[in-house]
């Protein structure tokens, strides 16, 4: 084959790193560290004596998981809160649905609750608040903490649901004109970031600080508790940023950006996005896989989207088949051979950290999966080659796999220790709606975001396109429709995050957090590709504590 090394290739122009070395000198300290453990565990000794107290008001209860859910430190009473919640949704519930002189905030804070919790509680609970057209009272419109808990738990919503579509119409219809009103200005701050993203759809570790901001302020507040979460979250940032050092060491013993000087080096954002989807201490080794296979994506993505040429790709495609070193000797190009061999190692490298738990059938999942988007991405390369115009149909069918989702998930399960088989399996299962609409949200959160500046670098078939040619409809059309599957998304995603559930809660909740992370990354920008939209976002999670009186 001739020699395409020195043609001019084509190039995205990708923005460089935003974090040159500046994380690799966050200062650490030992002392510190230790300091705030001991505190973390004698508050949490205490909170959790709050919560097992017998004799508290059941909805005391309710209001003090809600603060453990909301601050982020509902995983340290995991097991306490489960044993709460499963007598309280017998005794409780049934209560809420018959008072009809329970106020709304009441309500709508245990509906989150339980539904943050996997209970299936009825939406019904609501009908007491709306006239005998249908319609909410009102009346309620002065009710600012009823109002805003009501939307937040409209985002639990789930398929057939149309109480929950009319509260959030309702309660969206009149919040922005309450935050306007001579309210407290933290409760106005409270009620613009939930309207800008629900904290139902946000990462966690990220809600949780700017909760802890709210929460402070709120008058109802318990003073230990709060000391709990700001230590709590201090601590977590502490044991995190080791783990960002050890990977930014990892990736310049790589050399990779010298190797790949045509991709997005995004290692900073891909343990970002790790942590998105688990925050907790016990997933390190998880984040640390996760962030290193999250980088091998996007490689992939740039070589087959933005670098290399069809006749030469399609090599690559079949040498990823095999999964084998020996196929390296026929790939055409030197960088073909550098992606090649970078992908067998990060594979390699994570099968060795997991092989001791008995583990190594994560990794024969995950090469399977990103094998399946090597494919999609080598079809799509052809239509473009070949100048085939897809239908929408053709692209989404296609585009599901080119999402990398499935792909992405399999490695989110390699350091989950309640990831087993029947969890990869939950996962590959083609008539389990939930992966199905974790694809179809990340297909189309990157489309509506990317495919304006991929038609600029000359791409075809890009979904935008594809969507208008095929119902003959506007720019703005099409994108009103992708938002509209991704609505249908979240229903299916919250519908399989309800008990009884196919997969171990652990397993389940890593999806529903992929997806937050979605939302917090894709909705209004492609963060990861312009990634100086996060310069002012990770350092408040990663390098700028929370100040402790």
């Amino acid at each position: 084959m001739a020699d395409t090394n020195q043609v001019i290739r084509p190039t995205a122009n990708y923005p460089q790193d935003a974090w040159a070395d500046c994380f690799l000198s966050l200062p650490f300290s030992d002392s510190e560290l230790e300091s705030y453990s001991k505190h973390v565990e004698a508050l949490k000794g205490t909170v959790e004596a709050m919560l097992m107290v017998s004799e508290n008001d059941p909805l005391d209860k309710i209001y003090l998981i809600n603060s453990l859910n909301r601050l982020g430190v509902w995983y340290h009473f995991e097991s306490k809160i489960e044993e709460q919640l499963s007598h309280l949704f017998i005794t409780l519930m049934p209560k809420l649905l018959e008072d009809n002189n329970c106020d709304l905030h009441k309500v709508a804070v245990t509906f989150q609750v339980f539904r943050f919790h996997g209970y299936k509680m009825p939406c019904d609970v609501f009908s007491k608040f709306q006239d005998a057209d249908g319609k909410f009272k009102e009346a309620l419109i002065g009710d600012i903490k009823g109002m805003i808990t009501l939307y937040e738990a409209c985002h639990f919503k789930t398929n057939g649901e149309i109480i929950l579509d009319e509260a959030l119409a309702f309660t969206k219809r009149h919040l922005g004109s309450l935050a306007n009103q001579s309210i407290s200005p933290h409760l106005r701050v409270y009620i613009e970031n939930a309207l800008f993203r629900p904290y139902h759809h946000s990462m966690q570790i990220f809600e949780a600080k700017q909760y802890i901001s709210f929460y402070e302020k709120d008058e109802s507040k318990n003073d230990v508790l709060l000391k709990f979460a700001k230590c709590n979250f201090n601590w977590l940032q502490l044991l995190l940023r080791p783990e960002l050092n050890v990977l930014l060491r990892w990736y310049d013993k790589l050399k990779l950006k010298s190797k790949l000087p045509y991709a997005r080096h995004r290692m900073v954002e891909s343990f970002f996005y790790s942590l998105g989807v688990y925050f907790q201490p016990c997933y390190a080794v998880a984040r640390n896989i996760l962030a290193k296979h999250t980088c091998l994506i996007g490689f992939l993505d740039d070589v087959y989207e933005a670098h290399g040429f069809y006749e030469e790709l399609k090599h690559l495609t079949d040498a990823l088949r095999r999964f084998d070193i020996s196929a390296m000797d026929d790939l055409p190009a030197d960088y073909l051979k550098t992606i090649y061999e970078i992908i067998l190692y990060v594979h390699d490298e994570s099968e060795n950290k997991i092989r001791k738990e008995g583990r190594s059938f994560s990794i024969s999942y995950a090469k399977t999966e990103y094998i399946k988007y090597a494919i999609a991405e080598d079809v799509e390369t052809r239509r473009r080659h070949e100048g085939y115009e897809a239908t929408f149909d053709e692209y989404l069918e296609n585009g599901l796999y080119t999402s990398a989702t499935i792909a992405a998930m399999a490695q989110v399960f390699i350091g989950v220790p309640e990831a087993d088989e029947n969890a990869y399996e939950w996962l590959i299962n083609n008539n389990n709606k939930f992966p199905r609409a974790l694809q179809k949200a990340t297909r189309l959160y990157n489309d509506i975001v990317t495919n304006e500046v991929e038609e600029k670098r000359g791409l075809i078939n890009t979904a935008t396109q594809c969507y208008m040619k095929q119902y003959n409809v506007s720019r703005e059309e099409a994108t009103k429709a992708f938002r509209a599957i991704i609505a249908a998304a979240w229903e299916d995603i919250n519908e399989g995050c309800l008990r009884p559930t196919r997969a171990a809660m652990p397993v389940v909740r890593s999806g529903l957090n992929y997806q937050r992370m979605l939302d917090f990354a894709y909705r209004d920008l492609d963060s990861y590709t312009a990634n100086v939209y996060w310069k002012d976002i990770i350092p408040k999670v990663l390098t700028e504590p929370v100040p402790i009186d």
